[in-house]
């Protein structure tokens, strides 16, 4: 199965550094700009990357990318973490066509 991804207004979420949930919410908060009473647990990241009015300008019309890099020091920390972050943002491209979420290998920088 392959999929045109190209005109999708595109987000990285650089999870360089990060090592713990805290660090992946804030950092995923500030990369898509998303409104000071997210909730900052699984159920509302779900919930803000499946909701249209919370993301960035643009990104309604032209589907929205989010490039996650920066990811494996945080996986290899907390494997148990990770694996419902992916959970979380599967169930999340599931219930939005317009939503893409892929995993950069490679470092950070």
């Amino acid at each position: 199965m392959s999929e045109d991804l190209a005109g999708r207004l595109a987000v990285t979420l650089d999870l360089g550094g990060v090592t713990d949930k805290a660090g992946l919410m804030d950092r995923t908060a500030r990369a898509l700009a998303l409104p000071d009473w997210f909730g900052r647990n699984w159920d509302a990241l779900a919930d803000s990357l499946s909701d249209h009015t919370v993301w960035p300008e643009g990104a309604v019309e032209q589907g929205l990318l989010v490039v996650v890099r920066g990811w494996q020091g945080y996986a290899e920390a907390h494997p148990e973490e990770w694996r419902t972050a992916q959970d979380v943002f599967g169930e999340a491209v599931d219930r939005t066509p317009a939503l893409a979420v892929v995993l950069a290998l490679g470092g950070s920088s």
